[in-house]
């Protein structure tokens, strides 16, 4: 990291002013120096303001791959696996087949894809995913030791990332089976996982998140069809892309450690309390038709067990519905 990016990523990070003197003796430069970089980020967009006696302060966010990997500097896990390499793109067909192309030129396990718009974004069930402006897009590449019938139960961990990355800013986010989170009935994020394999043999996991952090400038998409919010309407702090993409790789690196260390049951039992459906009576369209029960448990293997009239079903794959919301 050169001085200029040490200087915005340090004032990116900071909540008040941060000192010239300050910025020039972490970089071992003048105070004059320090100036100089200012100047030229100012030129170049940096939205710097100087508040004399105090120093400066970044007035509007800068997210980029520079700004997310000094956010993520303090992981629990050094060396870090998400985030090691992180490439941003204004603009992507979609991040999970940038995630794949990076993945089949041998990237390092914990890349990260950020994309400020997909114009090809996509969601589960061949749905279209809209990216809108200030919405949270990513991808990370995975190489875990699995079968390929286990990468399911990265789905899973990665719902309960999360809902745990973003409970600071909204206590009231629930998982819903299989890969949505939930803020009182609405979606406000989901994930699609994907992968590169062979018979016994895991490559490669692409994991993608969207997340709709602010509502649009006009209103949602007409093809947007189930109920939908936005994260910022129910959160008293101000979001930015930073903060939220921080927490939630940090997140990830804690869950995706513990899933290779201790397994799957401290995912499971963390996704359960987390469920808006557990316990309660749903519906799931198979593909085929309705299967109406109680949501019982979640299998070893991922699956949602249903308690129906003819007796315990696996659910392997389907769209759920809480009945109180149909």
């Amino acid at each position: 990291m050169n001085s200029r990016e040490h200087i915005l990523s340090r004032l990116s990070r900071a909540s008040a002013p941060v000192s010239g003197d300050k910025l020039a003796q972490e970089l071992s430069i003048s105070r004059a120096a320090v100036w100089k970089h200012i100047h030229a980020l100012r030129q170049q967009g940096a939205d710097i303001q100087s508040h004399s006696g105090q120093g400066y302060q970044l007035c509007s966010e800068i997210f980029n791959a520079t700004t997310l990997s000094s956010a993520l500097a303090d992981m629990h896990h050094p060396p870090r696996t998400m985030g090691k390499h992180i490439l941003h793109f204004e603009s992507l067909d979609s991040s999970n087949r940038e995630a794949m192309r990076q993945a089949e030129s041998d990237c390092p396990e914990g890349t990260v894809i950020i994309a400020n718009q997909q114009t090809q974004g996509r969601g589960r069930l061949g749905r279209v995913w809209h990216t809108l402006d200030y919405a949270l897009a990513l991808s990370i590449v995975l190489r875990p030791k699995l079968a390929p019938e286990s990468v399911p139960q990265l789905s899973l961990l990665t719902a309960v990332a999360l809902q745990q990355g973003l409970s600071p800013y909204c206590k009231d986010i629930q998982i819903k089976w299989p890969n949505d989170l939930l803020i009182h009935g609405k979606k406000v994020a989901g994930i699609l996982t994907e992968m590169r394999a062979e018979p016994g043999l895991v490559h490669a996991v692409i994991v993608g998140i969207g997340i709709n952090l602010q509502n649009p400038k006009s209103h949602w998409p007409k093809d947007i069809t189930q109920a939908t919010t936005a994260l910022q309407n129910h959160s008293k702090t101000t979001l930015t892309r930073l903060d939220c993409a921080s927490a939630i790789l940090k997140s990830m690196d804690d869950w995706y450690h513990t899933y290779l260390q201790e397994g799957f049951a401290p995912v499971r039992q963390a996704w359960w309390q987390a469920h808006a459906a557990s316990g309660q009576k749903v519906r799931v369209h198979d593909g085929q038709g309705y299967i109406e029960g109680i949501a019982q448990d979640l299998d070893t293997d991922g699956a949602l067990l249903l308690a129906t009239k003819d007796g315990v079903q696996r659910i392997i794959a389907g769209e759920l519905e809480l009945l109180e919301h149909v």
